[in-house]
């Protein structure tokens, strides 16, 4: 396990558990904060055994409420924007080259909301609540909100959320589809859990390149999309994992991928 103050780091079965610890403040996301998830990412990029990353917050109450409000006070147009011009924790996330799971324990407004959009899953406990109450504040959202929240939910919806700034519950998320599946919070980290652990059994290659070529589609036409999908079957047709899952499967083994 590595930690800093504000950010916890397990590694345990080919599966990191990555915990924004200020539960004190809701998890709010400081500039310490972002910087040093910032950090933890690039750290568990070059770790190998790594497979995929699970990210949650401390306690019950929040997996991120939010930016950390105290901050904006007094901050000036040019501040805000020098202070997010650096590196974004949200494109880190969705650029993180395996996949990455939101573990949703509670609260995910604003920035938290924008983090959990910005990974490749989200599981939120029964009692979670989301939304992007920045409307609130007299400002939108600045971490991708009304970039991703449209595209995973449809204009209207989104437009909804960010023109009220309502908070809404687990079940009315899964509804929009905010958040792919809902379960009792007592069982939240062992439903994510046993996700994660299947997907660290598949091929690291292809997983790579299932992420890459799933963020093509976002941001291409149709023609483009399956242009780059032929592209990245060719990579992964020339891998060890391909040769292996092939010789597995006609010998009817599990297969033992190397991410190579």
């Amino acid at each position: 396990m590595t930690e800093s103050s504000n950010v916890l780091v397990t590694v345990r079965d080919r599966i990191a558990l990555l915990v924004i610890n200020r539960p004190e403040k809701r998890n709010a996301l400081d500039a310490a904060t972002r910087r040093q998830i910032l950090t933890a990412l690039d750290s568990l990029k070059s770790k190998a055994e790594v497979r995929v990353v699970v990210i949650t917050g401390a306690g019950d109450k929040a997996f991120v409420a939010g930016a950390d409000i105290a901050e904006f006070e007094g901050r000036t147009p040019v501040q805000q924007y020098e202070s997010m011009s650096g590196p974004s924790i949200f494109d880190a996330v969705e650029r993180f080259p395996r996949p990455v799971i939101a573990m949703i324990n509670g609260f995910a407004l604003g920035g938290g909301c924008e983090l959990a959009l910005a990974c490749d899953i989200r599981i939120a406990a029964d009692s979670a609540r989301l939304g992007q109450p920045e409307v609130n504040l007299g400002i939108i959202p600045g971490g991708g909100g009304t970039q991703r929240l449209p595209r995973l939910v449809g204009t209207g919806a989104a437009y909804r959320l960010l023109f009220t700034g309502d908070i809404i519950g687990a079940e009315e998320a899964l509804r929009i589809g905010l958040v792919d599946e809902v379960v009792p919070a007592a069982k939240l980290e062992e439903q994510v859990m046993t996700l994660a652990a299947s997907i660290a059994e598949k091929s690291p290659v292809a997983l790579q390149l299932i992420k890459e070529a799933v963020r093509a589609s976002l941001r291409s036409p149709l023609d483009e999309g399956l242009r780059q999908e032929r592209g990245l079957f060719g990579v992964a047709f020339a891998s060890e994992d391909k040769v292996e899952g092939v010789a597995a499967f006609l010998a009817k083994r599990k297969p033992d991928f190397k991410g190579r």
